[in-house]
């Protein structure tokens, strides 16, 4: 019997080592492309639109939508956040909403923008980010974001009708198994965990799947991922903050739903959200559409 789980043992270990070191494919020519580039928005319109990404992916979300986007707006702005995409991944660090929003504005403020009011478009994480600036933005501080509009989608604003996936539920406590799960995540944990959130006939391809693992994958961010899960936590902290800013300020805010979103599952979700938000708008998309409506 020893001698058997010996030779387990042994077999156990070069497949391990081999699993976890599958390296993520080079950049396609779509995601090299998307983080070399800029783009120039139309002529002679005076709007600008900031773009803030979910969980656990990056501003790369957004390319489906980008070319319409710069057919509308004077200026399409977006950003990896802290730990997400190419940005920085530092570890051991605190990661938390406060900061990433702080960065948004210190993004606004080098790219020359303090006196011009902007239009905030967010999805899932992106969504607690917008709440956060919503906030500072309706204490009138000198330096602080202007918003002109906030247009959401689906993300997890209230905790009442937040269904996280389980893995996001293990990682968020940052016990003794999240450092061992973040280490066991490779490409086919990642596809085969956010996989579900898409509705059946919307589901990303291997390709565009593989460019998130990327973003993800870059610079070891599936090591700091249950640091930046911590956003859950804050949020639940700082839930009447969040949720006070949406309900008290007097910006047009729209809110963008794919019906088929498991983690904010409708219709509770919107049942709540209408009942909080009375003067905001809602689009419900077709009921193919799950919870990244963007892609």
């Amino acid at each position: 019997m020893r001698e058997w789980w010996v030779h387990v043992g042994l077999l156990a270990v070069p497949l391990l080592a081999a699993y976890l070191h599958i390296p993520p494919r080079q950049l396609s020519p779509a995601l090299h492309s998307w983080k070399s580039s800029d783009s120039v928005g139309v002529v002679g319109s005076p709007e600008i639109v900031v773009l803030l990404h979910g969980f656990p992916t990056s501003s790369y979300d957004w390319y489906k939508i980008w070319e319409g986007l710069t057919l509308r707006f004077h200026r399409v702005i977006t950003l990896d956040f802290l730990g997400f995409g190419f940005s920085d991944k530092p570890r051991p660090h605190h990661y938390s909403i406060f900061e990433q929003a702080s960065i948004v504005e210190v993004l606004w403020r080098h790219l020359g923008l303090p006196n011009r009011r902007i239009n905030l478009l967010s999805h899932d994480y992106g969504d607690i980010i917008a709440q956060e600036l919503l906030y500072r933005f309706k204490q009138n501080r000198p330096g602080r974001l202007t918003i002109k509009s906030l247009c959401l989608s689906n993300g997890g604003i209230f905790l009442e009708t937040h269904r996280p996936l389980l893995l996001q539920k293990l990682l968020k406590d940052g016990g003794r198994l999240s450092p061992i799960l973040t280490r066991l995540m490779n490409f086919f944990v990642f596809s085969r965990g956010l996989t579900p959130v898409f509705g059946p006939y919307t589901r990303p391809s291997e390709s565009e799947l593989w460019g998130m693992w990327a973003g993800i994958h870059n610079n070891d961010g599936n090591l700091v991922i249950d640091s930046l899960l911590q956003y859950i936590n804050q949020r639940k902290k700082f839930r009447r903050h969040c949720v006070g800013a949406l309900a008290s300020v007097s910006i047009p805010i729209h809110f963008i739903d794919g019906p088929l979103d498991p983690v904010n599952p409708y219709p509770e979700f919107l049942e709540l959200y209408r009942k909080m938000l009375l003067r905001s708008t809602v689009s419900i998309l077709d009921d193919h559409i799950s919870h990244c409506p963007q892609i």
